[in-house]
């Protein structure tokens, strides 16, 4: 059973902390741990898997390096790709024997109104993120939110999602301040003593709030922002207390064995990305193993059935939502060091399953698979 890894190479700005910089091996560490988990059991099922890691460089061609994992007979691939890329990547698959696992990309819209039918997604979508920390701010009755947030399109998609957020959970936005400025040298050209006295005067004056909701996806300023605010308040959102799949810090649910055994192999911590391959990797193993065939039909089928389930280090099984193709999974809100809470939260209940409260539900899905 091979499988493949395409990551398309794009330019990213340098992030303001020099703890935030990608491992070059950042996705694929993850999906080579799972591969051995996966041959582990293949030993006993007389299975054998095999990882191909197909990089494409910035402004190459993705469709052609997934042509030729096709080709040569892939036909589970993971995308570590931007939405337009894993878009085209669809499209030039349909029809075909193959099925993608997006890994990065958390666009809403690629399980809604652009949703495919051969993709899966293992990387928690923006609406699933920002539920996540919504249900925790709420439970804490920090239910005021003063939300700063960037110019940038993938900052106004995380605004979205926490407006959508707000509404659903009871979080109430008492007022929304743009930090207008782009980035420069980054690192070099911000000095502490000038951010020291910028952060507090941007945050002056604003009406009682309980905590700072931050969208800054592209990193310009929310970094900046815990312990320099006008008012002493916490900051959540894309700095401080953040949502997210996976934490280097998590132990709970056997996790620590996962944290050690990736550390070993790959001498660095294990990140989301990493997580959300070795979902992909394992879940195409589980099925593998579960349908006791490698034909693509059975081990497709099976991973979208109600019979399919991971363990995942999660306290329950994961497993992907039949009206878009999103893992279902509870989500981690951490901060920096440790992760504080995990979500769904208790008391946000839901007719089949309280993980479903995290993102799109099916009656408000508007996917219909192409």
């Amino acid at each position: 059973m091979p499988i493949g890894y395409l990551k398309q190479e794009v330019k990213r700005l340098i992030p303001l902390s020099r703890l935030n910089v990608e491992p070059d091996d950042l996705g694929a560490a993850g999906a080579e741990i799972a591969l051995q988990d996966d041959n582990t059991t293949g030993r006993f099922t007389k299975q054998q898997f095999t990882l191909d890691v197909e990089p494409v460089p910035v402004g190459g061609d993705a469709v052609a390096a997934l042509e030729k994992l096709v080709e040569s007979g892939h036909h589970f691939v993971l995308v570590d790709a931007p939405a337009e890329t894993l878009l085209r990547l669809s499209d030039a698959v349909k029809g075909k024997d193959v099925l993608l696992f997006n890994v990065r990309a958390p666009d809403v819209s690629l399980r809604q109104e652009d949703c495919r039918a051969n993709v899966l997604h293992t990387a928690p979508d923006l609406d699933m993120l920002a539920d996540a920390l919504a249900q925790y701010l709420v439970w804490k009755k920090w239910s005021r939110w003063l939300v700063v947030k960037g110019v940038f399109p993938a900052d106004l998609a995380y605004l979205d999602a926490l407006h959508r957020a707000a509404k659903r959970f009871g979080g109430t936005i008492v007022e929304e301040r743009e930090y207008k400025e782009t980035p420069g040298a980054r690192r070099s050209d911000s000095g502490q003593l000038q951010i020291q006295l910028q952060m507090p005067v941007f945050t002056q004056g604003a009406p009682n709030y309980d905590v700072v909701v931050v969208a800054d996806e592209t990193e310009v300023f929310g970094p900046y922002l815990p312990y320099r605010t006008w008012d002493p308040r916490p900051v959540a959102g894309t700095a401080g207390l953040t949502a997210m799949s996976w934490h280097p810090a998590h132990e709970q649910w056997g996790a620590t064995q996962m944290q050690n055994r990736f550390q070993r192999f790959a001498k660095r911590f294990m990140l989301p990305l990493d997580y959300q391959a070795w979902v992909a990797v394992r879940a195409v193993g589980e099925a593998t193993t579960r349908v006791g065939s490698g034909e693509f039909g059975a081990v497709n089928a099976f991973l979208r059935s109600d019979d399919f389930g991971l363990a995942a280090f999660k306290g329950q099984k994961v497993t992907f939502r039949r009206w878009d193709g999103q893992l279902r999974q509870p989500i981690i809100v951490a901060g920096p060091d440790l992760p504080v809470s995990m979500s769904p939260q208790e008391g946000f209940l839901h007719e089949h399953a309280e993980v479903d409260t995290l993102g799109i539900d099916e009656p408000e899905s508007k996917c219909k698979f192409q």
